[in-house]
């Protein structure tokens, strides 16, 4: 299998995850020392490890990736598109350059995964294809314009392609993992132009629930997977009552995603070259001490068919004591 991103964040608590299945894993992304730590505790779980350093705008460099990768170890069964990049400010702050870098990025570097794995996957007529969306995918949010714009282009991108799967009859799956705010070093390295530090928006959760999420979907057919209950409320609300969510963030979220300490305009950031090229930074954000470890929504989510009998059975057994009093 193959994953973008895999240095750091969601990317890297995924390759452990699969490390830990004795999976053969290719790692992609710009930071070689995240990499090679990566590649180091994938091996420590079990399995096996390619590092695999290229920046996902770059198509080429990407399909090179996919080309080593079965070199190496065989047919490629899996690909995980979560590499991504932001710019936290508002849309009047943020230059034309920023939103066509981030774009590259999280956008087109989605398209170029996917397209590297379909050049391998069609032609078996087998795989899957996960990518990491976002509640953001759904709903904008202030200071967001960069990441949610490239989001929303992901969703109606798979959108087309499973449309297109389905009308070949292929036997290539396309599962999209939805997630909540993870405590995960993107804080720590986007570029900002805010008065606080960048904070993921409460409730927060560890990677590694992001991780066991994604490989589930690995296993299982679902064509999206909602993770959290503020994923859930969040694209149920903007559905249901979008005007609500706009004056609602409009009040909040500016001062949801930042914290009380004052930002460094000068720190450095990831945005044209990786802080992890020397020194690595592992997995995780500073904000471990809020982070949530479980997800019951996601529970619920992965064994819906037992969770609704079990809300039947309980409704019978009310509906059952409600008719003998």
């Amino acid at each position: 299998m193959v994953i973008t991103g895999a240095s750091a964040g969601v990317g890297r608590a995924t390759a452990r995850e699969f490390g830990r299945r004795g999976a053969r894993v290719g790692l992609i992304a710009r930071g070689r020392a995240g990499l090679e730590a990566a590649a180091a505790e994938v091996r420590a779980a079990g399995g096996e490890a390619l590092v695999l350093p290229c920046d996902v705008a770059d198509f080429a460099a990407v399909d090179a990736a996919a080309a080593r990768v079965e070199e190496a170890y065989g047919p490629i069964e899996v690909w995980v598109n979560v590499a991504m990049a932001a710019v936290l400010a508002e849309v009047s702050e943020t230059s034309a350059d920023e939103f066509r870098r981030v774009t590259e990025v999280t956008y087109l570097g989605s398209v170029h995964g996917a397209k590297a794995a379909l050049a391998r996957m069609l032609p078996r007529d087998r795989g899957k294809i996960i990518q990491v969306g976002s509640a953001l995918a759904y709903r904008g949010i202030p200071l967001q314009a960069t990441y949610c714009g490239a989001k929303h282009a992901i969703q109606g991108f798979c959108e087309s392609l499973r449309t297109e799967l389905l009308h070949r009859h292929s036997e290539v799956e396309l599962t999209v993992v939805h997630l909540p705010g993870l405590n995960t070093t993107q804080f720590t390295w986007v570029r900002a132009r805010t008065r606080g530090r960048p904070r993921p928006v409460a409730p927060v959760y560890q990677p590694e629930i992001a991780a066991r999420a994604i490989v589930w979907a690995a296993h299982h057919r679902r064509r999206e997977l909602w993770v959290g209950f503020p994923t859930a409320y969040t694209i149920v609300g903007n559905r249901i009552a979008p005007w609500f969510a706009d004056r609602y963030l409009a009040r909040t979220a500016v001062k949801g995603q930042q914290t009380d300490q004052p930002l460094d305009p000068g720190r450095p950031d990831y945005l044209d070259a990786p802080l992890d090229d020397d020194v690595d930074h592992g997995a995780h954000g500073p904000f471990g001490g809020e982070a949530k470890r479980r997800s019951p929504q996601l529970a619920l989510t992965e064994h819906r068919r037992a969770a609704g009998l079990t809300a039947a059975l309980a409704a019978g057994a009310a509906a059952v004591a409600a008719a003998r009093r």
